[in-house]
């Protein structure tokens, strides 16, 4: 009985000894260690999730330490420490956006686009803005919303310029002009408020009146001034057709009335020497000299003139042409003829001299008949 219970108790120590003691302390301790790992193993994995960041091409990025900001801006893997160091990730690329209408479904935004000019016409214009962010850290930390600025800007910008121009301008010929005016103020403006951001262009997408009825008014005046540009083209061209012909038309006239000019200041030059030694000759001879211009005065006016000259006694005529009075001819003869019976009584030849040898004398009684 002492051995068999014996037997018993130690065979029911060994089975509560190997079920407490025996076997499970040592399974105990592996699973701590491979909790401890496990912890271990994801909090490496957080740590380096949240350590490791990459930054693009396209992409610039602002290292927060504590509050104080540092920009990084190569590209590739970058490492940060957890908890205190923060990351933002800013895009450098350009980007746009639209005033007065959705870039979407391409809709009218009223509010944004209803605008009024200078002569106090409402139009609809459409700008499309790009920009990109120049300085990472400002972008960050200088406004809260540096984008939501750059609309306000534009919009304010755009109507100020809008309202400095009258309807045609903004409609046709005017919006370059436009786009550099407002693209100058608001580069003023950002520069003044130094945000991060800068602007790359702007540029007017559609401008049109805001009715059909205005719309249709519009085109038929923009019709009519391009039919008077046409016109004006025609004309100019038709002017400089013409103007090289009448250009030589009007230097043969100046040609031709200088010719005339030349001709009588030529013939006024010879007339005032003719003039010049005829008073030399009526200084020495005035009675000769005045009977010379008269007879040859004469002999202009009446060539066929014939002069009689009738002798002393009345009973003979002798008839001379003038030009034996001018002695241009010499060789002229007078006929004598008898005034009682009618007949010819000779001829004379030469000139008749008088007291100052040319013409006839004071004594004979001339007579001057065709």
């Amino acid at each position: 009985m002492k051995n068999g219970s014996f037997g018993n108790f130690k065979n029911g120590f060994e089975t509560v000894n190997n079920g407490e003691g025996g076997a499970q302390p040592k399974p105990k301790k592996a699973g701590g260690k491979i909790a401890v790992l496990a912890v271990l193993a994801v909090v490496l994995v957080f740590l380096g999730l949240n350590s490791a960041y990459e930054i693009k091409e396209q992409e610039q990025a602002v290292l927060i330490t504590l509050g104080k900001a540092q920009a990084v801006t190569e590209p590739g893997l970058h490492f940060k420490i957890p908890f205190i160091q923060q990351v933002r990730k800013v895009n450098t690329t350009i980007q746009g956006f639209a005033i007065g209408y959705s870039t979407d479904d391409n809709e009218i935004n009223e509010d944004e686009s209803l605008m009024i000019t200078s002569d106090f016409n409402f139009i609809d214009v459409d700008f499309y803005v790009e920009y990109r962010y120049s300085d990472p850290v400002k972008a960050v930390f200088a406004s809260r919303d540096p984008l939501e600025i750059l609309k306000n800007i534009s919009q304010s910008c755009i109507r100020t310029v809008i309202g400095s121009y009258p309807v045609d301008d903004v409609l046709t010929t005017g919006k370059n002009e436009i786009q550099a005016s407002i693209r100058e103020m608001i580069l003023k403006r950002l520069e003044e408020q130094n945000i991060g951001i800068q602007l790359v262009n702007i540029t007017i997408q559609d401008s049109e009146p805001p009715t059909q009825q205005v719309m249709e008014a519009f085109k038929a005046v923009e019709t009519a001034k391009q039919g008077k540009e046409t016109a004006l083209n025609n004309a100019n061209k038709y002017r400089n057709e013409q103007l090289p012909s009448a250009q030589a038309r009007a230097d043969g006239i100046i040609k031709d009335a200088e010719a005339q000019k030349t001709e009588r200041v030529n013939e006024a030059t010879a007339q005032v020497a003719r003039f010049n030694s005829m008073y030399a000759e009526y200084i020495k001879n005035p009675v000769i000299t005045k009977q010379r211009m008269f007879y040859e005065t004469m002999e202009d006016v009446l060539p066929d003139l014939k002069v009689i000259i009738e002798s002393p006694s009345g009973n003979m005529q002798t008839i001379y042409p003038i030009e034996s009075f001018t002695g241009s001819d010499a060789d002229n003869a007078g006929t004598t003829t008898d005034t009682n019976t009618g007949t010819n009584v000779g001829t004379n030849t030469g000139t008749t001299n008088n007291a100052s040898g040319i013409g006839p004398s004071a004594a004979d009684s001339t007579q001057p008949q065709e």
